[in-house]
């Protein structure tokens, strides 16, 4: 049985200031769960229905009845597990390799699916501008089916980052040079920017490389790509080329 304090505790962690108070974070369904606990973060409490309570083989535990699971959720459809794992401290960055940056990357679903991109594409690192979204708003640790175990996020003055890197740096931009035409090396940082707007212009400065996905369409009235689905293709171009 689930007791208030709890009930209050999870409900809490929807926001960030609350998460960071308790440095704690939830995640939801049992593929997320599981990957989470094959890694390196901490486990706080794990909240099943008895249909799977008996297959997570884990300590800190409670058995819940649907009716509870629905009041802890925030799914529309609540799964059958819930659990909540310690927030890890930042990792320090390895100047090597392939970095995604984000710059004001919004919407949770984005952050989420480029968390998850990354790792399939390689990609063990990302550096997050300050505001961008919480890598662990509920909405984005869900969206990363696990991925969140396997790459590195970490927040900081990314103009500041991208100044002081030696690593080359690419930018994604309406007027760049066909992605498809360019030397891509195995090492750089790419940067996305914002749903609506972009790159800033701040960033935008240090940017040397500028890139761009070419329209095939003839009637060109699609004004910009999801930042998620650039990422895919742009993370697919410079692996295919290396």
């Amino acid at each position: 049985m689930v007791s208030k304090n709890q009930i209050k505790l999870i409900n809490s962690l929807q926001q960030k200031k609350y998460r960071n108070e308790h440095q704690l974070f939830i995640a939801e369904g049992v593929k997320v769960i599981q990957e989470l606990l094959q890694s390196n973060i901490v486990l706080e409490h794990l909240f099943a229905t008895s249909e799977i309570f008996s297959s997570f083989d884990v300590k800190a535990k409670t058995e819940v009845s649907t009716q509870e699971m629905k009041k802890i959720s925030a799914l529309t459809t609540p799964s059958s597990c819930l659990a909540l794992f310690k927030i890890p401290s930042q990792n320090s960055i390895e100047k090597s390799g392939l970095i995604v940056a984000l710059d004001d990357i919004r919407d949770p679903g984005n952050l989420g699916t480029i968390v998850r991109l990354c790792d399939w594409f390689g990609v063990t690192q990302i550096v997050c501008s300050k505001e961008t979204v919480d890598l662990y708003n509920p909405k984005v640790v869900q969206a990363t089916m696990g991925s969140i175990a396997r790459v590195k996020v970490n927040y900081l003055d990314l103009n500041k980052f991208i100044s002081e890197s030696s690593l080359p740096v690419f930018g994604t931009f309406m007027d760049g040079k066909n992605i498809y035409k360019e030397a891509l090396p195995n090492e750089g940082i790419i940067v996305f920017g914002n749903e609506a707007n972009g790159i800033s212009s701040e960033i935008g400065k240090n940017i040397k490389k500028r890139i761009a996905i070419p329209q095939f369409g003839e009637i060109q009235e699609t004004e910009s790509l999801n930042v998620a689905t650039a990422t895919a293709i742009v993370l697919s171009e410079f692996r295919r080329k290396n």
